[in-house]
């Protein structure tokens, strides 16, 4: 029996009705390559063509959506890796509130001063996510901002699955959805959406090798915190939170399968997309197609790929094109 679930249905499509007009709807396109190596139809979801380049504008602009005018006259925070902070800035922006920013060193300057162009107020603090995290409980505790997380809130959860809608819209036949995992609020919105309107489509997550909270905290039956580790998948780092309330729950009782990925892989998927689907993405939004390309998806067609953000170096993006990036200690392709 499935347990009821802190985020529905009914909270998905109210958060799509919320954001429409200031998220994009992205496009879905079939890719030949992909689908001659599979054996079956591959559909890529281009959601790193997303405004702030990926699938957090979602699920940030949902939240500040729905504070109270008093609520964000008082300023948001939340620690980011990069991608929510620049989703959360540009959101919080368009409502006329401030938005500030806490990360750790370890989140790559692209990402950084992207975020500070935007107008937030940025933070570096620590070497991980959790360190960061201990900086945006102190604003809110001394300074009053309202915290907005980047995954563990129902409605940053239910924003993202407004993806998950488009999906289906989409391809309603579609046999297995591949969702980046990190935190879970992509692939719990996305899964809480897919299964409800097509139960029998598969939702698979996908993370890096190293350092991957939530598939170590799934292993464990409960959340755990895992070392932070450099990663092409950079997105992907960050704990989900020992205390975590919605998104390990959703994904403990959606997720089909969680699938990990080396750098190397990771790498090839980066590579694949640029070379054969003219796609620049980064690491994160790589992994559906590095998992494709490494032979880890079983079962039937069609699949859908979720390419969920484009943010990346260009710098570091050529140095994988080329085959010179080194690799976590691995070596290189």
């Amino acid at each position: 029996m499935v347990s009821i679930l802190p985020v529905s249905l009914e909270d998905i499509r109210a958060a799509a009705r919320r954001i429409d007009g200031r998220v994009t709807t992205t496009p879905m396109v079939q890719s030949a390559s992909l689908g001659e190596l599979a054996g079956v139809p591959v559909h890529l979801k281009l959601e790193h063509h997303q405004t702030t380049g990926s699938f957090k504008l979602r699920g940030a602009t949902n939240a500040v959506l729905s504070l109270s005018p008093a609520q964000r006259l008082r300023g948001v925070v939340a620690a980011s890796t990069g991608n929510h902070g620049r989703a959360l800035a540009y959101a919080a922006k368009a409502e006329g509130a401030v938005a500030t920013i806490c990360m750790s060193r370890l989140v790559p300057e692209n990402k950084v001063s992207e975020i500070r162009r935007l107008g937030a107020d940025v933070r570096i603090v620590g070497v991980s996510q959790d360190e960061a995290q201990q900086e945006v409980d102190r604003l809110v505790r001394e300074e009053g901002l309202v915290m907005v997380p980047p995954f563990d809130h129902p409605d940053v959860v239910a924003g993202q699955g407004t993806l998950g809608l488009e999906i289906i819209d989409d391809l309603p036949e579609a046999a297995s959805v591949l969702v980046p995992l990190s935190g879970g609020g992509l692939a719990a919105g996305v899964a809480a959406a897919v299964k409800a309107i097509s139960p029998t489509t598969k939702v698979i997550g996908l993370t890096m090798e190293k350092g991957a909270a939530m598939k170590a905290s799934l292993d464990a039956g409960q959340p755990v915190q895992v070392e932070e580790v450099a990663s092409l998948a950079d997105s992907l780092g960050g704990g989900i939170g020992l205390d975590n309330r919605v998104t390990f729950a959703m994904c403990r009782e959606l997720l089909d399968d969680v699938i990990v990925l080396t750098e190397t892989e990771i790498a090839a998927g980066m590579r694949h997309a640029y070379a054969c689907e003219r796609q620049v993405v980064e690491g994160a939004g790589a992994v559906g197609i590095a998992a494709l390309l490494a032979g880890k998806i079983r079962g039937g067609g069609p699949i859908v790929a979720i390419l969920s953000g484009a943010n990346v170096d260009m710098g570091q993006h050529l140095r994988v094109i080329n085959g010179t990036q080194p690799l976590c200690g691995e070596e290189g392709p």
